[in-house]
């Protein structure tokens, strides 16, 4: 945790707040720190700024904050991915938002197991949980928009055009294509299909929304080395 991200259910009056659980636990036993100390906090979706610890009961902290600093600028990057196996998913949304992706659109695929679509890890709870880890490790607060598809035909037909008007759409697929264009400073919407890449009609039908292939080397690599790999590449990071 590199930064005490705090909720809005979190806050008491004025610059008071009050935390407990796994934040209090990491500032108590991990971070060392007592009333006194001070530490870098953020509001969701707001500032960030020093927090102060006032007092700590060894169940409950109290702590003083006001955000004074915006926080990193978001990266201009949408990402679209075919929906993956549910223990991929949680560290891909983990790098997601660390990497400073701000919204996500999990996608049905051919080569979606339709059990993945049923599965308890895609309780929303659980997935804001992963994100909110993202934040926390880049010392971030602005949580992602995270939208699940789970036909692929309408929403590329009915939602896609409207969500990649004004950025440049690159798709992802193995095969003889240009290679993926470097240090881009342009708005990005960047599909990434299933480990075996996205199907004849997929590709067919994201070329036909506006998409251009573009290959990432010979290897066949997990999406969860592709991502940060891809983006690497691909943006100029701030």
């Amino acid at each position: 945790m590199n930064l005490l991200l705090l909720h809005p259910d979190d806050h008491l009056e004025g610059d008071r707040w009050s935390i407990a659980g796994r934040r209090a636990c990491h500032v108590r036993d991990v971070l060392g720190l007592t009333a006194g100390a001070s530490l870098r906090a953020g509001l969701v979706n707001e500032g960030v700024g020093e927090a102060v610890l006032l007092d700590d009961d060894g169940q409950r902290m109290t702590l003083s904050f006001s955000p004074s600093q915006a926080p990193p600028a978001p990266l201009p990057l949408t990402l679209i991915l075919a929906l993956p196996r549910p223990k991929m998913l949680k560290r891909i949304l983990i790098d997601a938002a660390s990497l400073g992706i701000k919204r996500i659109i999990l996608l049905n695929s051919w080569k979606v197991e339709k059990s993945y679509w049923h599965t308890p890890e895609l309780h929303a709870g659980l997935l804001r949980e992963k994100l909110i880890l993202g934040l926390e490790q880049s010392a971030d607060t602005q949580l992602p928009e995270l939208l699940l598809r789970d036909r692929f035909k309408p929403f590329v037909e009915d939602e896609l055009p409207a969500l990649i008007a004004g950025s440049r759409a690159l798709l992802a697929h193995p095969g003889a294509h240009p290679s993926m264009p470097m240090n881009l400073q342009e708005a990005v919407t960047l599909a990434i299909g299933p480990e075996g890449g996205w199907t004849d009609y997929e590709t067919g039908q994201l070329i036909a929304a506006g998409f251009h292939c573009h290959a990432f080397g010979q290897r066949i690599l997990r999406v969860e080395t592709a991502l940060p790999a891809l983006v690497g590449r691909i943006m100029a990071l701030p």
